[in-house]
């Protein structure tokens, strides 16, 4: 009922300490699975949203479905258009600036890997040569992958000190964004050098999943389709272990960290990661399992044909950092996420009913129970 959602949305704004409550926020990749359910978390939280991105990839996709173009200043545009992002920053003046837009499959980055680290690598420098030029920005947060590490198939974590790396091409262009970063953080957004400085970090989640997402290669829109279409799926690496999470865990990461640098604590800029618990790393065949308790009707089978694309098997992620300094914690363990992501496409693949607004106050709720710091609700 209408009252109950002004209820919540009245204890969502509360959250963060309400920092963003009246802020100006663009959000790039507004229109992506990740970026949708951002773009959701900021209106609910009281921000003034511009939205800069390329058109829905897929149809369906939780940015329609959402209707969030109702709620927030949507720019369709190429994030390598230079001279556009420069625009449209200096006209809405935001006040944080969330960097999302990218080539975000491994696969694809095999057949346009051009494409790929043009619009990962030169559009991140794009966003943050244009955020210099604008005196309103205060804070920015480039959001990278796990993958940007060299990865070593070690059992451990990475850290935030490792060295950067990429066997594809999109690992490596997400590496080279991090160096971009750096390089712009080092030579233009000195904090000794500037009265008002703009405060940078990057952010590095790990495998997110949750309603709303149809990428294609990717497991849990690739789970879907086989059910709709009554198939058996095909899997190509059973054994690889990701670090699995919801997408409301890392964005959870994302808007904690931007609430420290717009309180203007520099302390809190350069590389973060936020990934699940030790025990929530798993196989794609154990996460399979999982989903199959669920959604018993899902069939599966292992791809018998050699393995053309190199793919890393282990890839985990030590978010000790955030634990210890930002005061952040995993909310939902890997069976909740996989309930909350089965729970919105049944929903929706049912009925057409969208949980996107109900699960993030649920999410909002588990984590004030959880003494989140950041959480509030009322």
């Amino acid at each position: 009922m209408w009252w109950q959602c002004a209820v919540e949305n009245m204890g969502l704004k509360a959250s963060f300490d309400g920092i963003y409550t009246g802020k100006s926020v663009l959000v790039t990749g507004h229109t992506g699975f990740k970026g949708s359910w951002l773009s959701l978390w900021l209106n609910k939280l009281g921000a003034c949203v511009t939205g800069y991105s390329l058109e829905a990839p897929t149809t369906p996709n939780h940015f329609d479905l959402l209707n969030l173009s109702n709620d927030l200043f949507s720019v369709i545009a190429d994030i390598r258009d230079g001279e556009n992002i420069k625009r449209v920053i200096k006209a809405q003046s935001p006040d944080i600036v969330f960097h999302l837009a990218a080539q975000p499959l491994v696969r694809a980055s095999y057949q346009n890997p051009i494409e790929t680290f043009d619009t990962n690598v030169m559009g991140t420098a794009h966003v943050l040569d244009a955020c210099r030029n604008c005196e309103s920005v205060r804070a920015i947060i480039i959001v990278t992958s796990d993958k940007c590490y060299e990865n070593k198939n070690k059992k451990q974590g990475y850290v935030e000190t490792e060295t950067l790396g990429g066997y594809d091409p999109y690992s490596a262009s997400k590496a080279c964004a991090e160096l971009v970063t750096r390089s712009y953080q080092n030579a233009f957004f000195s904090v000794e050098d500037a009265s008002l400085p703009c405060l940078i970090a990057t952010a590095r989640a790990g495998n997110v999943i949750g309603g709303g997402d149809w990428a294609a290669d990717r497991l849990i829109p690739d789970i879907v389709r086989a059910i709709v279409s009554k198939s058996q799926l095909e899997i190509r690496y059973p054994q690889a272990t990701r670090p699995w999470q919801h997408v409301l865990e890392s964005l959870s990461g994302y808007l904690l960290l931007g609430q420290k640098l717009l309180q203007g604590e520099s302390t809190f800029s350069g590389p973060w990661n936020f990934g699940p618990n030790d025990n929530d790393d798993v196989s794609v065949e154990s996460l399979l399992k999982e989903f199959q308790i669920l959604w018993p009707q899902l069939q599966y089978a292992v791809d018998s044909t050699p393995a053309k694309l190199h793919e890393a098997t282990l890839l985990t992620l030590n978010s000790t950092k955030a634990r210890a300094r930002l005061g952040w914690n995993p909310v939902w363990a890997i069976d909740e996420a996989l309930k909350a992501t089965g729970d919105w496409y049944r929903a929706y693949i049912d009925t057409g009913e969208i949980l996107s607004c109900n699960q993030l106050v649920q999410y909002v709720e588990a984590a004030a129970v959880h003494r989140a710091p950041w959480a509030s609700v009322v």
